[in-house]
């Protein structure tokens, strides 16, 4: 009887020994899985509570700019400044550079 004992003890610690890696594999994985979620939760909760600051930032904005007339001058109205931003990008990227 003794030995039918150790030797499915053995075979139980052999087994346990060889598949290890499977394991060690498997729960490495589930940990990536539950910090990944939880990572995501906090993501989105810094999303939401991000979008709510800047939201009320920009209707305090808009009220001080409303009540004060902020913004820009005169001479650089939005799109006109926009426009000719984006022409002087577009000319210093893909003027040829020589040292």
């Amino acid at each position: 009887m003794q030995s039918k004992s150790s030797s499915s003890s053995l075979l139980i610690i052999v087994l346990i020994i060889f598949t290890f890696p499977i394991w060690i594999g498997l729960i490495g994985g589930l940990f990536g899985i539950i910090a990944g979620v939880f990572g995501a939760v906090l993501g989105v909760f810094g999303a939401v509570i991000g979008g709510v600051f800047g939201a009320f930032g920009a209707l305090i904005g808009g009220l001080f700019g409303w009540m004060f007339n902020w913004g820009w001058p005169d001479y650089m109205h939005w799109n006109g400044f926009t426009i000719i931003l984006i022409i002087v990008m577009v000319v210093l990227l893909t003027r040829s550079r020589k040292i």
